[in-house]
């Protein structure tokens, strides 16, 4: 499992060129991409491709070639393998029938991206991808809502003002009134060419990405800091505007859910409220 660059060709280590010269196959997400790596250090190892979606095939391949006595090198596009990009399942695959899992360590965009953030604390909770959709992303957002620890993410350039925006709307919705205001560290394009990072207030940062359209290219990680740590229960402000943003995207009563997880209140308290805002609450007998 061999980490390389995540933009710029000379962050890579002399063990992994010395990985992706000897073996005997190199499995590559992209060969076209991997061919520009290996070109510019000269290396002509023989690939062959392995993605999302001939992942479970190209396993059985591997492993033929492990039972005759190969070598074998699997790299990403970009980082560490198996890190959002394919890969776990070759490892499960590989590691059931035996043969050794090596990992050749090297770039990531998620280290690259704490290590200049300036945020205090050691514990983060990488989530990779957000789904697509709107109302799936939301609710994976929601489900976060209560993790103290600082948020990483992954994402897209023509996805990252929605993500920003459901990001906001979801976490800035919950947590005590007088709690510090959660921060987000945009780090984008890292080690390339136009790399920036930039950190802000998270209500400030859509309208920051949407004053300049530069700000929306390339390939984002995005950093959020955690919930404030619970210091008495929520209030019923706190409840409401969970609940608000939460009723805004997705169905009662998976809004009733994710909301009694972010809040830690009952169910029957959180469910009569949701009734009450929705305009569903029953009429009261005369």
């Amino acid at each position: 499992m061999v980490a390389t660059p995540i933009g710029n060709l000379e962050d890579i280590t002399l063990r992994a060129l010395s990985v992706l010269g000897t073996v005997d196959v190199i499995a590559a997400e992209d060969t076209r991409n991997t061919a520009r790596l290996l070109d510019r250090h000269g290396i002509g190892t023989r690939m062959l491709s392995l993605h999302e979606h001939n992942e479970a095939r190209r396993a059985q391949e591997i492993l033929r070639l492990l039972e005759a006595g190969r070598q074998v090198a699997l790299v990403s596009d970009a980082g560490t393998p198996a890190l959002s990009d394919p890969g776990a399942i070759l490892v499960a695959r590989l590691r059931a029938a035996g043969h050794a899992v090596i990992p050749i360590p090297g770039p990531s965009a998620a280290t690259a991206a704490l290590s200049v953030a300036g945020l205090a604390g050691t514990a983060f909770h990488f989530s990779g991808f957000l789904p697509e959709r709107a109302a799936a992303r939301r609710a994976a957002i929601a489900a976060l809502a209560a993790e103290e620890a600082l948020l990483v993410f992954y994402e897209s350039p023509h996805r990252v003002l929605a993500c920003v925006e459901d990001l906001a709307a979801v976490l800035g919705a919950g947590g005590p009134q007088d709690a510090p205001p959660r921060e987000i560290v945009i780090a984008r394009e890292l080690t390339k060419l136009f790399e920036s990072v930039h950190r802000c207030p998270l209500a400030e940062a859509a309208a920051w990405l949407a004053a300049d359209p530069s700000r929306v290219r390339g390939e984002f990680v995005l950093l959020v800091t955690g919930a404030p740590k619970a210091t008495g229960g929520s209030t019923g402000a706190d409840l409401d505007r969970v609940l608000k943003a939460l009723l805004a995207e997705l169905p009662l009563a998976q809004s009733v859910k994710l909301a009694r997880s972010i809040t830690g209140l009952r169910r029957g308290e959180v469910y009569a409220r949701a009734l009450e805002l929705t305009g569903k609450a029953p009429a009261a007998k005369a």
